[in-house]
């Protein structure tokens, strides 16, 4: 059999046994650390969990350093399409590194690539925080009844929102609500506050990343409108935190 692809089509010569592994990602990094701690030598400065994760840390997910990664002597370098640029990927494997890229957009594609990255990748046996994950979210299932027509700013100065084809679109999608933009050409556009407004959301989801919302940060902007203020790692992230997502999102989204 050849190399596994990633979820590029990318193929990946992953050696016969993984004993390195350096995530570029916060969610594949707490991915990882769930399923097998030992695996990981290094990650970004903002893969903050597990809070007590003790690896070399390798600068952002925007400027790796790539020397480091290198000095590591890594097996796999895990990435993501949209959060690490593609020169710095071109880099490791120039040098030799194998560099598995995640491509994920809705909760099921979450799952399968988590998955064969886990599997494929990593050479690991499924994990029960993913299975129980899969569990979670089968009880909402695409298609779910709207209960909520929703603006979800991620960053202001400039106002900007989720679009098109976004994990965090389908993750609100299957707990009834419907992003107002989801039909934008751009994934994160550039809203106007005024426009994001002329949109007549009866909800705003504001989560705290990539811009940290707050009660004293955001909703004072969106007068007369309801408000659900979410940890971004629940709307964002997959992982183990895909377990309990579903349940806390569904609380702040009932305003809970």
């Amino acid at each position: 059999m050849g190399a596994p692809h990633d979820d590029t089509g990318a193929q990946v010569p992953v050696p016969a046994r993984v004993r390195r592994v350096v995530s570029l990602v916060p969610s594949l990094t707490e991915a990882v650390a769930a399923s097998a701690p030992g695996l990981l030598v290094g990650a970004t400065d903002w893969c903050t969990h597990p809070a007590d994760l003790d690896v070399a840390r390798v600068k952002g997910t925007k400027n790796p350093d790539v020397a480091a990664i290198i000095a590591l002597r890594p097996d796999l370098v895990l990435a993501n399409a949209e959060e690490n640029r593609e020169p710095d990927l071109a880099a490791l494997r120039a040098a030799g590194v194998p560099v598995w890229v995640t491509a994920i957009s809705t909760v099921d594609g979450a799952f399968a690539s988590l998955r064969r990255v886990l599997a494929e990748g990593c050479g690991l046996e499924v994990p029960t925080w993913l299975e129980a994950a899969e569990r979670a979210w089968a009880a909402h299932p695409s298609g779910a009844q709207v209960t909520a027509r929703a603006a979800v700013p991620i960053w202001r100065r400039p106002w900007m929102v989720l679009g098109r084809d976004t994990f965090a679109g389908d993750v609100l999608a299957r707990l009834g609500v419907a992003n107002l933009f989801a039909d934008h050409p751009d994934r994160y556009p550039k809203i106007p506050l005024d426009g994001i407004i002329a949109a007549d959301p009866d909800l705003v989801v504001l989560p705290d990343e990539p811009y940290r919302f707050t009660a004293d940060d955001g909703p004072e902007c969106f007068p007369g409108r309801r408000i659900a203020l979410v940890e971004g790692r629940d709307l964002t992230w997959y992982g183990p935190s895909m377990v309990d997502a579903p349940s806390r999102l569904l609380r702040r989204l009932a305003g809970n």
